[in-house]
């Protein structure tokens, strides 16, 4: 028991003579804050270019002419500009000749050699 104490007393005196300074890191000293400050982006603007109108009208058109004949040739054309009108703007008409043109293809194929 006399060594324990003798131990503890000879580490207090050891530490207490110890002038250096303390070692220590933490993570506050290592990094600095970073303000968080995001950029909203721009609200999506409206516009439609009249190319892309003209497109997307044209595009309809054959999307619904393709119910009624030529399924595949006159909904391929509409699918196709469909997707260059959707692209130069006009999303509203390019989505649906796409989506029109893609149901006359599938009645056509699918359905319409049954009747």
């Amino acid at each position: 028991m006399k060594d324990h104490t003798e131990h503890k007393e000879a580490l207090r005196h050891a530490n207490d003579m110890d002038t250096r300074p303390y070692m220590e890191e933490s993570a506050s000293e290592l990094a600095a804050p970073i303000p968080v400050e995001r950029e909203r982006p721009e609200p999506h603007r409206e516009e439609v270019t009249e190319g892309g109108r003209g497109i997307g009208y044209a595009a309809l058109i054959l999307s619904i002419l393709a119910l009624f004949t030529v399924p595949v040739l006159f909904g391929a054309a509409g699918i196709i500009l469909g997707f260059m009108a959707r692209r130069r703007g006009s999303e509203g008409l390019g989505a649906w000749a796409v989506g029109i043109g893609t149901v006359s293809i599938i009645m056509g194929l699918f359905v319409l050699p049954f009747f």
